[in-house]
């Protein structure tokens, strides 16, 4: 499945709710067509959560979208308000990666920190080593585009909902797969850069090893 993630990504995420969206609405009004449309991507999200085998910070963030997500849409009420709801869902998440960004605890760090963990890097290592100037420098760009992203993101969905009305939640779905697309390769892009930066920089290594063996010592 690894090997086609693009392609279930791309049959989950657009295509099946496109389909359910335009065959359903004409039977169940625009509001139930745009829950159901939602039902393959819960789902499949759910599944991905579970097959990651261990709860961390990025699991428990993909988590609290996934339920926050369905919640907005069900409590909704109507076609047009759940779109709505949706424009400040993504701006509630700018916020968020701003606010991270803002108390120095940039939320693509920990991500960055799981999956190290996952590589079989010690979490505290990694840690210290992430906070080298360099290195978080890179992580508060990276959450600044996860920032940008949804405020985009945010802003543009307003600007069809406007111009559209009910008809931009095709859009949106398209939309907000393309960025989720091109913010994916910007952090793949940007984790690679990261490590190569540790790999070409052996004395950020040993400036970590001997601050934590130097606590150990202190500690004794």
């Amino acid at each position: 499945m690894k090997k086609n993630i693009v392609l279930f990504d791309l049959m989950i995420y657009v295509a099946l709710p496109l389909f359910v969206w335009n065959i359903m609405r004409d039977y169940t009004g625009d509001y139930y067509a745009m829950l159901l449309s939602s039902v393959p991507g819960i789902i499949y999200t759910v599944y991905r959560f579970i097959e990651m085998k261990k709860v961390n910070t990025f699991g428990l963030f993909i988590l609290f979208t996934l339920i926050v997500g369905t919640l907005i849409d069900v409590l909704a009420g109507s076609s047009l308000q759940l779109l709505w709801n949706n424009v400040y869902y993504a701006a509630g998440i700018s916020l968020f990666f701003f606010v991270t960004m803002v108390f120095r605890r940039p939320i693509t760090l920990y991500f960055g920190l799981d999956f190290a963990e996952l590589q079989g890097h010690d979490r505290t290592f990694s840690k210290r080593l992430f906070y080298k100037k360099p290195l978080f420098t890179l992580f508060q760009l990276i959450t600044l585009c996860f920032a940008l992203r949804s405020g985009i993101l945010a802003v543009v969905k307003a600007w069809l909902i406007l111009e559209y009305g009910v008809e931009a939640f095709d859009k949106g779905i398209i939309l907000r797969q393309a960025f989720s697309w091109i913010m994916t390769g910007i952090t793949v892009a940007g984790f690679f850069y990261i490590g190569k930066i540790i790999n070409d920089s052996p004395h950020l290594v040993e400036e970590v090893q001997d601050e934590l063996q130097a606590e150990k010592t202190d500690a004794v």
